[in-house]
């Protein structure tokens, strides 16, 4: 007998739950920004002006020094902007993949993730004005928007192992690790690399990462790739 389809109040918490499970802050703006100061930034940065802290001062008729007090470094508020703006993005493809499990789900996540960016043309503005501080803020280890992605990453492969979806045979944040940094190669690779960037390999290579870990897709032997023990001489 096929299942019952879910109610649609049902499917509606359902998407909610997960989507809280993947960003448990939401996509609220940050609350160590004030609104006026945040607001502005994010119009500068959409309107691919180049977010400078003595223009954006000017605007708001604050001093320079009271917008760094407020708001933190150029950097910093460049990491806030550049975290809620792919918060809202993984939010988006969260709620769209609700009807898959598993590695499908995780594939088309992420996949939609890349795509959103990949043809986001303000952030394209920004790496192209100012590659240095873009791929400091978007790749550096430190940054919210980085370590954000990657906590999102790690919660979405929890979730589909907890509902026994997925398996891997690899620790989550590893897994996450190894996704987020093989998206940033092919996302940046004109200023990184001198190639062009290829969203679609990058979706091609997760995909084959993930169903060659996935234990659930190798029952009797685990994963193609497990090697036998060594030999003594």
């Amino acid at each position: 007998m096929r299942p019952a389809p879910h109610a649609p109040g049902h499917a509606s918490a359902s998407t909610d739950a997960d989507a809280r499970a993947v960003l448990p802050e939401g996509t609220a703006v940050p609350d160590g920004v004030p609104a006026g100061i945040f607001a502005a930034a994010v119009d500068a940065f959409v309107s691919e002006q180049r977010l400078d802290m003595r223009s954006l001062a000017s605007r708001l008729g604050v001093a320079r020094a009271t917008l760094y007090r407020r708001a933190g470094n150029r950097e910093r508020l460049l990491d806030e902007v550049l975290w809620w703006r792919a918060r809202r993005l993984l939010d988006d493809q969260v709620r769209a993949a609700t009807g898959l499990a598993g590695t499908a789900r995780l594939i088309a996540v992420i996949g939609g993730v890349l795509q959103g960016i990949g043809t986001d043309r303000p952030l394209r503005a920004f790496l192209e004005s100012d590659p240095e501080t873009a791929l400091r803020i978007l790749t550096g280890t430190g940054s919210t928007v980085h370590a954000g992605t990657a906590g999102a990453l790690e919660n979405l492969i929890d979730l589909e192992r907890g509902r026994g979806s997925f398996d891997a045979s690899l620790d989550t944040p590893t897994l996450a690790y190894a996704i987020v940094r093989i998206s940033e190669g092919f996302l940046y690779a004109d200023v990184i690399a001198d190639r062009a960037p290829d969203i679609d390999r990058a979706v091609t290579l997760i995909e084959a990462l993930l169903l060659g870990l996935d234990l659930r897709s190798f029952p009797a032997r685990g994963p193609a790739f497990r090697c036998s023990p060594r030999r003594k001489a």
